[in-house]
């Protein structure tokens, strides 16, 4: 299980501080990898944790990776 967390500037408000886990497939992982014959992580999962105030552009940036997000769970605030 690989965890990523994808931080940046974070808000003073209740929602800014909620971080999210994102669950995601088949993101692509560089240029010399995608031109192999077989996808990659095809059974794996991505966990990456994400904090309210990032949540779309945390989405735009794995679809532009081809990515598929399985899931988002909340968690507690840190």
């Amino acid at each position: 299980m690989l965890t990523q967390t994808a931080f940046g500037s974070q808000t003073s408000s209740p929602s800014g501080n909620r971080i999210f886990l994102y669950e995601v497939e088949g993101l692509r992982q560089n240029d010399e990898t995608d031109k192999s014959n077989y996808p990659i992580r095809k059974s794996g999962s991505i966990f990456i944790k994400v904090p309210y105030s990032r949540m779309n552009e945390e989405m735009q940036r794995i679809a532009r990776m081809g990515g598929k997000i399985v899931s988002i769970q909340p968690l507690s605030a840190s």
